[in-house]
């Protein structure tokens, strides 16, 4: 005897193919973030140390407290970089998950329930 009546087990049928629709939407979701993200990171990456080659240059030239300022100013935009990177990363493992997860479930609708 089923746990599952007919009708039980179309509505979990219908539940299956709604949830692995939308797994599918959200992982393809964040893949496109993570692919647009990735190359802002790359195509700004080198901004940084032109941007440091030319507080090299211009600390020379300017009073000491105006180079303080400028230098101070430099490593904030390192920082704002190690930022970018660790967003990158963060969205990066976050599809990692969202693939996992989504396999999981599936395999555990599939293997339980019985479908397909």
């Amino acid at each position: 005897m089923g746990i599952f009546t007919g009708n039980d087990k179309k509505m979990l049928r219908e539940f299956f193919k709604k949830s692995e629709h939308n797994f599918h939407d959200i992982e393809k979701e964040i893949d496109e973030f993570l692919v647009d993200l990735q190359s802002e990171y790359e195509e700004n990456s080198y901004v940084v140390n032109e941007f440091n080659e030319l507080v090299d240059e211009l600390r020379e030239k300017l009073q000491p407290s105006d180079a303080k300022r400028l230098m101070d100013f430099s490593s904030r935009i390192l920082r704002v970089r190690r930022c970018a990177r660790k967003g990158v990363e963060a969205l990066r493992e976050l599809s990692r998950d969202q693939h996992k997860i989504t396999r999981e479930t599936l395999r555990d609708y599939e293997e339980y329930l019985h479908f397909r």
